[in-house]
């Protein structure tokens, strides 16, 4: 059986499917897209994925995209990892996760990091960015206070899915220089929940190959 290939750019949404891949403890090639280069849009990768974006993942010479539907295929193909809550309302909770990083949290950042794709003076795409902050701080304050009342390790109750490294991306996001919040301080219950998935060895693997540095959470 052909290995499976990841497509994915260094510390972008991809490394959410990245990690879980690593936790299925799948058979996977891991293929870089110089994404700041436009690689993205070549006609080879076009050819594989044509919306231009990470993350895809083949499968043999089945291709699927999007977060979401990797990372479902990811637990269901490979079972015995557990990556997909068995019973139905962690099952539940595991969607919603899913749908609320993609539709919600995503597209909030994008309207700062690709205010391009929405505006095309500059008066506008500093309009988008003042705007997308706002709305972006709003949805991740929704995503501590989801975190906070449900009080439990992951993301869909007492066991890890594939929902918990889609989280992951965003408290990176935050973290990073871009966003610059302060996340330990701001988002106390969401940071815990990273440093639980910064202990995980899949984690870290995932990081090491992507060239990503481990953050540094203190004392």
């Amino acid at each position: 059986m052909a290995r499976m290939k990841l497509f994915y750019a260094p510390g972008a949404c991809s490394l959410a499917s990245h990690i879980a891949l690593e936790e299925a403890g799948a058979d996977f090639e891991a293929v870089r897209i110089d994404t700041a280069g436009g690689q993205q849009r070549s006609p080879d990768y076009l050819k594989i994925n044509p919306k231009g974006r990470v993350p895809a993942l083949a499968d043999g010479d089945f291709v699927v995209t999007e977060n979401p539907a990797i990372l479902r295929y990811v637990a269901v193909t490979h079972p015995e990892a557990s990556l997909w809550p068995a019973d139905p309302h962690g099952e539940a909770r595991c969607a919603e996760w899913l749908a609320f990083l993609s539709s919600g949290v995503h597209p909030s950042y994008a309207h700062i990091r690709r205010a391009e794709r929405y505006a095309t003076t500059d008066e506008g795409r500093r309009d988008v960015v003042e705007t997308g902050k706002r709305a972006t701080r709003e949805i991740y304050r929704m995503v501590e206070d989801k975190l906070s009342a449900a009080g439990d390790d992951w993301t869909a109750g007492e066991n890890y899915s594939v929902a918990d490294p889609y989280l992951l991306v965003f408290w990176s996001w935050g973290n990073g220089s871009f966003l610059g919040y302060d996340m330990a301080g701001d988002f106390p219950a969401w940071t815990a929940h990273a440093r639980r998935m910064m202990a995980r060895p899949a984690v870290r693997a995932a990081f090491e190959r992507e060239g990503l540095k481990l953050p540094a959470f203190g004392a």
